[in-house]
Parts: structure tokens; C-alpha cells; sequence
């Protein structure tokens, strides 16, 4: 399965790799590949995808946006922040791409307790779900959010639909595959 939790071996000695250029240790060790303009139908196809799964435009009519190849995955750059990934040929939007654009589809809220958890990578549990957009079915791409203030923690992608996480049944009903703090997220601090 191609999961896009970015991971690379390329540290030598507290120099960390970004694309071609060699910087301090404080920022992620992601190599950022293979960067290519996409065309005005690859877009076009791309934004309706993005629209399908967020509910909202992602990409306005000015913006230039690439795709670059990861160490696991596609990756989809906005105006030069990486904005979404390619997850099983299925596009979906970046943590950093959800703060830019408010989401309205493919949600689930996770109670205060979990999100300590969820920030660190864990998958997660049925019995920490509050709220489930109820079109979710299983193998869908999810963006997870804190209960309280509905910002996003997490993408992953949904082990069962929407009826099986309400149900608030035993186990794990989310694949945590990109989270805040991870390589990607650490890419556009710098």
C-alpha cells in the first residue's frame, strides 16, 4: 500500500536534504523530486477532484500549481506550499491546504483526549470519534479534526464507513497517514 507518511535516510552528519539545496538540521529531511508545471487540463481535472472531496475550490484561476515527486507519494504544490498529496491516484488536500481552505466534506471530529495522539501519528479508535460526515465510506479519504475549535490534526484514510464509527465500536477505523509535525507539515517551515 503507498501510504504518504514521508520518511528518507538521508541525513549525513546534521545536514538535512530539501530538493538540491543542503541546510541546518531544524528543518525536514523530505527530497522533494521531479517538479512539473501541471497543464490547463491536468488542472482542471485536478480542481473538479479537489472540489469532489473538500466541498470547496482549492485552486484558483492565478495560481501555479506543480507536482513533485516524494519519497512516497505524489505531491501537489500550490503557489509553492504543498497544499495536497496523491494518495492511492486520489488527490486530497494537505493539513496546511486544509487551514487555507475551509473544508465542509470528509470530516471526523476526534474529543480533546485523542488529540494528542492523533497529532503524534496514531491511527484512530472508534471510541474517540464525536462527529462523522456521514457520506464517509470505507477506503475514503478523511481529514480528522478536534472536536472544540474543528481545525484539522490529520488525513487518513477511513477503515470503515460512517454508520461503523458512530456506532463507537472497538478498534481502529482510521489509518493515519499524514498528521501536523510530520515531514510533510516541517517541509513549509522552513
Amino acid at each position: 500500500m503507498n501510504l504518504c507518511r514521508c520518511q528518507s535516510s538521508l541525513v549525513d552528519q546534521g545536514v538535512k536534504l530539501i530538493g538540491i539545496m543542503t541546510i541546518g538540521t531544524n528543518v525536514s529531511e523530505i527530497r522533494v523530486r521531479k517538479r512539473k508545471r501541471l497543464r490547463e487540463k491536468e488542472l482542471k481535472a485536478l480542481t473538479d477532484a479537489f472540489r469532489s472531496a473538500t466541498g470547496v475550490d482549492m485552486i484558483g484561476p492565478k495560481d501555479t500549481v506543480d507536482t513533485a515527486e516524494g519519497p512516497e507519494c505524489e505531491l501537489i504544490i500550490i503557489n509553492n506550499v504543498i497544499e495536497g498529496m496523491m494518495v492511492d491516484g486520489r488527490p486530497f488536500p494537505t493539513i496546511r491546504g486544509l487551514l487555507k481552505h475551509k473544508a465542509t466534506k470528509n470530516f471526523v471530529s476526534v474529543d480533546m483526549g485523542a488529540v494528542p495522539y492523533v497529532t503524534n501519528g496514531a491511527d484512530v479508535m472508534a471510541p474517540g470519534i464525536v462527529e462523522v460526515d456521514p457520506d464517509i465510506k470505507e477506503g475514503d479519504l478523511v481529514w480528522i479534526r478536534d472536536a472544540t475549535h474543528k481545525r484539522p490534526l490529520a488525513i487518513g484514510k477511513a477503515l470503515a464507513s460512517a454508520e461503523v464509527m458512530s456506532a463507537k465500536g472497538p478498534g481502529k477505523v482510521i489509518k493515519n497517514l499524514h498528521f501536523v509535525g510530520d515531514k510533510i507539515w516541517k517541509y513549509d517551515e522552513r
